[in-house]
């Protein structure tokens, strides 16, 4: 995993140096790949970077540790700090192996979201217009943005179907098992 990470952060060094050239700036369909690569690894290459400085800062808790003539208070405030970048490590770790999972190729494409009311009348398309309400501020949570295609609402509100599309980075990615045939 580690051979993996430097790569990514050597790759995502070279990446950084090709931008400035001014051959590949000219070249927009270049440049637009390379600035994808980019910031496709950006994420990876500062979690890999927060990983190896709390590698780093537990190493010299261990080291002040080891060494001797240490007052019993200031040892115990060392072995907390220990625990504490144990525990950084630990998520940093888990993270950075879910960052080198392989990404489904539609994950930045956009969605479409249909809703209908089923079984229960008004009550049923109420709660269809509740839905439609959180997904819309789940999306807006995210930076996204959703835009209705078709709605067919009821006289008290509620929405008998709709259909809206998600747009934004991602949207596929935390949108794809939404399903509810129940």
């Amino acid at each position: 995993m580690l051979e993996k990470l430097a790569a990514a952060e050597n790759r995502y060094e070279e990446l950084n140096i090709k931008l400035t050239e001014p051959d590949v700036i000219s070249d927009r369909e270049q440049y637009a790949k390379l600035l994808s690569e980019h910031a496709g690894l950006e994420e990876i290459v500062n979690a890999y970077r927060a990983y190896k400085k709390a590698v780093g800062e537990k190493e010299e808790v261990l080291a002040e540790l080891g060494s001797g003539g240490v007052d019993p208070e200031f040892k115990e405030l060392l072995k907390a700090e220990l625990d504490a970048k144990n525990e950084e490590t630990e998520k940093l770790e888990r993270e950075l192996k879910i960052l080198l999972t392989p990404k489904d190729p539609n994950d930045d494409k956009n969605v479409f979201v249909e809703i209908r009311a089923g079984a229960g009348g008004e009550e049923a398309a109420l709660f269809g217009a509740v839905l439609y309400r959180m997904y819309v501020h789940y999306a807006e949570s995210r930076g996204w943005s959703s835009e209705i295609v078709d709605i067919n609402e009821t006289e008290l509100g509620g929405i008998k179907e709709i259909v809206f599309s998600v747009s934004g980075k991602g949207a596929y990615s935390r949108l794809k098992y939404e399903s509810g045939d129940y």
